[in-house]
């Protein structure tokens, strides 16, 4: 596959923009050079670089990367609860808490929200993944769950990927309200979720690090919600009680620094997707959503 841009989609203006991904040049020498293949699978995916990486951005040294990043990503810095000079180091601002009233929550009953703030592919059925992803890639539920019953109860349904660029806010909240279960880690390799790294291989799904957890609601059956850590994604952080209720727009948790992924996984039938979502997905394209923004509706 030849290598491009990120193209998205603000969804609040209807723009095409391209992202800006830190990192580029290397990302392409990686997954689309041959000779990125070996760096990859002998330094870049395992769990060692990433943990020195995350240690080294919770060192207070680290602030001084603080500012530059500030600047060059075009963060809006003022929906933070801290002031930069308050941050105790990179991560400390990477995984920063917004002000109340930072997101609008849509909190109709029926309305399912975006978890997170990030862009979202999304699929009324996981087979028709191969519309933007390379054909042939061996994926299936049963091994992203590794759980054979779990993979036969969403068989068919809904598979929606809120994709988080470092530049994005990391924390990630509930989409609806519900019982949530505990978090179980299913262990992996830290390739990086970049779309760069994704459409050449959609299985890096199956074989990252992850979390899931199962959040039971009454308007959209039972949703599986996983997070995904990538390369230099130091750790994944569960901040909520296990087995309570909770409700929608409260804080699950958050990513150290990185880039990283939500999934959300529907059973068949449970859920409509917003129409632009679907019909951006299928023309190949992400659209950028925020967290606490309308993103489907109930089916029951």
């Amino acid at each position: 596959m030849k290598f491009s841009k990120i193209k998205y989609i603000e969804r609040k203006t209807g723009e095409i923009l391209t992202e800006k991904v830190p990192g580029e040049k290397y990302l392409k020498f990686l997954y689309y050079n041959p000779l990125g293949e070996l760096p990859l699978n002998l330094v870049v995916k395992k769990k060692f670089l990433t943990e020195f990486y995350g240690k080294k951005m919770s060192l207070p040294e680290s602030c001084k990367k603080i500012v530059p990043f500030i600047e060059e990503a075009e963060i809006n810095i003022s929906e933070a609860k801290k002031k930069v000079e308050e941050f105790t180091s990179f991560n400390d601002f990477f995984y920063r808490e917004l002000k109340v009233g930072a997101r609008k929550i849509d909190y109709s009953e029926d309305v399912l929200v975006s978890p997170a703030d990030g862009k979202i592919l999304a699929y009324e059925n996981i087979k028709d993944k191969d519309k933007f992803f390379v054909k042939g890639d061996k994926f299936s539920l049963e091994e992203f769950f590794r759980d054979k019953e779990l993979a036969k109860k969403y068989e068919d349904g809904v598979f929606v990927i809120i994709r988080l660029a470092p530049v994005d806010y990391h924390r990630f909240h509930f989409p609806a309200d519900g019982n949530i279960s505990e978090s179980k880690l299913i262990d992996g390799w830290y390739y990086s979720v970049s779309t760069h790294a994704v459409k050449q291989n959609f299985r890096i799904f199956c074989e990252n690090k992850r979390e899931y957890s199962i959040l039971k609601t009454e308007k959209f059956g039972d949703i599986a919600m996983f997070e995904v850590g990538a390369t230099m994604v130091g750790g994944i952080t569960q901040t909520y009680k296990a087995n309570s209720f909770v409700n929608k727009g409260e804080e699950k948790g958050y990513f150290y620094f990185g880039g990283s992924t939500c999934i959300l996984v529907f059973e068949k039938g449970k859920i409509q997707i917003d129409r632009d979502l679907l019909e951006n997905t299928q023309k190949g394209i992400e659209t950028k959503v925020y967290m606490g923004e309308r993103i489907g509706v109930s089916n029951l």
